[in-house]
């Protein structure tokens, strides 16, 4: 397979992840994606556990997507790279190693719900990483579904500038279609049948209305847009939209479109600006009843791409996935408004070979190679390798460096992926996302370059473990072999970390919720064939200091016949907010301590705060200050000041007043009306404190802050409290102080 290395090719990559709350429907519209765009030829469903993207047994037994998962497909001669990624908080971090080498995003909200725990949490980190991001509403199909209360929960939580790009054309059980505001145009689907048309009637008054909405939205944000609204011509509100309108009547006709065919959503040229043309969007804005200067259909487009792209507006779709209706036009807005890699800005890296300043790495496939791992999947044998080609080009049988592990590495094999099937190709340049077979050691978050130009991308971000479970092989045999399995395991997921307990001798697990550590366990169980006890889940606690101490000072002095060790220092410790990690400055004058043993002494400060006086756990939420110290011009060295900073801390903290903390999560409890009662019940015996509670539709929402360790089993007692209809999502909030005693 031949890979075309133009700069035109690059331009029609897209590199998308579909980001979403559990159940909100991102599975199902990646796999209504893939069939559109002709990729599979038979549509999959997640309650058959025949989806594409959840190919996992695991994923099929539980009904929700635990691994990030790979495949392309092509719409429009564009190439889409989709990364259908997990909805669950436990599995966060498969969602932030897949945004640190997307392009773009589709983020997906529940019709009923808008924006849940989760759809926050990733949109936030999205945010981190300056991803811009289109909206779909879907299940708009679902009772209680309300598209104009979605859009409004995305602009009070997530951005203020959420343009909704399409009108729904019924409701619930009626949702039939959506006004495309564009073409102003109506789009009805009828058993997997599109029909374009003109604007029913009873809309086309609250379409004109939107249709200047969103030109001033645009306008207000865009100059080329409001320099354009303001030199057309002034009309009147009705005789612009109403002209737009006749002439979208005009140009839809009766025309009809088979599931899959975008070719007459799309107009009739292949240029670039030309596919604006037939599209639709949406503003949120303020209008002007008394004129309308109707800005032309590719100056709106344009403009709302360019804003995209910037991240200044997120157009809002809609549809319902599971029944096929708005999947193409969502198809037409990845293409139109989410970004190729040439549109991102250049990245950039840390020189590891000498070079001075930054390294910006444009995404050309004839500069020098540069790649980033993201994931690392075990198959059978095997290890999948998945990385992202930022620039340069990779070609099967290619020697690379790993600069994080500072190891070499052969490219066997290079693949296409389709979730959990390929197509072997013979290289893969800037802009892809592909899969290599051949590195031995490479781990998400590595460099690969040519050991000749060694440059460092920033990795991708770990989430710190909060619940720890013992394991333990029930045969003796298998101990060895559990090691290995544990070993593999975290290397295909660096959130999760194994350790041995110093006191008992315990194998330890540690992980991001009780359900990632289950999938791990389970895992273990099915891949490698290895049973094991499983010991009650622990979460980790931390301690924070009180109230510090000033003026410690510590003499580190120790002679044994060859060269000694000497090292003075004064340390003040003083706390900060519980939820702040470790600070460390040095006010020390004069060079009584040189600066490489300041770095010596910070060194020295962190090894100590790994274990706290209380319990061991590690210690946070302080700074500490060195003020003053003294060296020997033979004996001081940066290992005899990190002993001694080290010493010190641990001094300071046995005179400082502690505190213990504990995790706390953001609880989201969906339940009957009638069973209000006993969830808030059981909330406040978990300790559970409500911040917010509503009631819609009989059903009541209810949101508390409550600590980790409570919420161990709630599923089920939740289950029982509200006979089977009770549901609850957490986020991570951070630490709090734990109950004494």
């Amino acid at each position: 397979m031949r890979t075309n290395t133009s700069r035109q090719s690059i331009a029609a990559v897209r590199n998308l992840g579909i980001l979403a709350h559990v159940d909100a429907g991102k599975t199902t519209v990646t796999e209504r994606m893939l069939f559109l765009a002709g990729a599979i030829h038979k549509r999959g469903e997640v309650h058959d556990g025949t989806t594409v993207t959840d190919f996992d047994a695991q994923e099929r037994e539980r009904g929700i997507t635990i691994f990030a998962a790979a495949v392309a497909c092509e719409w429009n001669a564009h190439r889409l790279t989709v990364i259908d990624t997990p909805g669950h908080v436990d599995f966060s971090d498969e969602v932030e190693r897949s945004l640190r080498v997307l392009d773009g995003a589709v983020a997906v909200f529940d019709a009923v719900a808008g924006v849940e725990p989760q759809s926050e949490s990733v949109w936030r980190r999205a945010d981190r990483y300056g991803v811009p991001r289109i909206a779909f509403v879907n299940k708009m199909d679902r009772a209680g579904a309300d598209f104009a209360d979605a859009v409004r929960s995305i602009r009070a939580r997530l951005h203020p500038a959420a343009l909704a790009v399409q009108l729904p054309i019924g409701a619930e059980d009626g949702f039939t279609g959506v006004v495309d505001l564009l073409g102003m145009r109506a789009l009805v689907w009828t058993a997997g049948t599109l029909t374009a048309g003109p604007i029913p009637a009873e809309l086309a008054d609250r379409a004109r209305q939107l249709r200047r909405e969103l030109e001033e939205a645009v306008a207000e944000r865009h100059s080329g847009a409001l320099e354009e609204l303001y030199a057309r011509p002034q009309l009147t509100r009705a005789a612009t939209a109403a002209s737009v309108i006749d002439s979208a009547r005009a140009d839809a006709g009766s025309a009809r479109v088979g599931a899959g065919s975008p070719a007459d959503l799309r107009g009739e040229s292949g240029a670039d600006d030309s596919r604006f043309d037939r599209h639709a969007v949406v503003g949120g804005g303020s209008g002007h009843p008394e004129t309308a200067a109707a800005l032309s259909d590719t100056t709106l487009a344009t403009a709302l791409r360019e804003l995209t792209l910037s991240g200044e507006v997120v157009p809002v779709l809609c549809g319902a996935a599971y029944r096929d209706i708005g999947v193409e036009p969502l198809l037409d807005a990845i293409v139109d408004f989410l970004p190729s890699p040439l549109d991102r800005p250049p990245a950039r890296g840390e020189w590891e070979c000498g070079e001075p300043g930054d390294c910006v790495i444009a995404p050309d496939p004839a500069q020098r190679l540069v790649a980033l791992v993201f994931k690392v999947q075990g198959v059978g044998s095997a290890r999948r390798t998945f990385l992202r080609v930022y620039a340069g080009t990779l070609s099967k049988g290619d020697v690379v460096l790993d600069v994080l592990g500072n190891r070499s590495e052969r490219i066997g094999r290079i693949l296409r992926v389709q979730a959990d099937r390929h197509t072997e190709i013979e290289q893969a340049v800037a802009g892809d996302i592909v899969a290599v077979i051949g590195p031995k050691s490479a781990r998400a978050g590595a460099t690969l370059c040519p050991p000749e130009a060694q440059v460092l991308l920033e990795p991708p971000a770990v989430t710190e473990p909060v619940v720890s479970v013992a394991l333990e092989a029930k045969a003796s045999a298998d101990v060895e072999r559990l090691t290995t399995a544990l070993t593999r395991l975290v290397d295909e997921d660096p959130s999760l970390v194994v350790r041995t307990d110093p006191e008992s001798g315990q194998t330890l697990l540690s992980g991001l919720g009780e359900l990632h550590l289950e999938v791990a366990v389970e895992k273990i169980r099915r891949e490698r064939g290895i049973a094991v006890t499983v010991g009650r889940p622990q979460v980790a606690y931390r301690e924070s200091v009180v109230r510090g101490v000033a003026g410690l000072r510590y003499r580190h002095a120790k002679q044994s016949g060859g060269p000694g060790q000497f090292a003075d220092l004064v340390l003040d410790v003083e706390p900060l907010d519980p939820a702040a990690d470790f600070e460390f400055e040095s006010t020390v004058t004069g060079g009584r301590v040189p600066p490489e043993y300041v770095r010596a002494v910070e060194a020295g400060c962190r090894d100590a705060l790994a274990s706290g006086p209380l319990g061991g756990h590690p210690v946070i939420g302080l700074r500490v200050r060195l003020t003053d110290g003294a060296t020997h011009p033979v004996d001081s060295s940066e290992r005899a000041f990190r002993i001694a900073a080290r010493q010190a801390v641990r001094e300071a903290l046995q005179g400082s007043a502690l505190q213990l903390l504990e995790p706390t999560v953001e609880l989201t409890v969906t339940a009957p009306e009638d069973d209000i009662g006993a969830v808030l019940g059981d909330l406040a015996a978990r300790r559970g404190r409500v911040t917010e509670s509503a009631v819609h539709g009989g059903t009541a929402v209810v949101t508390a802050i409550a600590p980790l360790a409570e919420i161990f089993g709630y599923a089920t007692r939740l289950r029982s409290r509200t006979h089977g209809r009770g549901a609850f999502a957490t986020r991570p909030l951070g630490y709090a102080p734990a109950p004494a005693g």
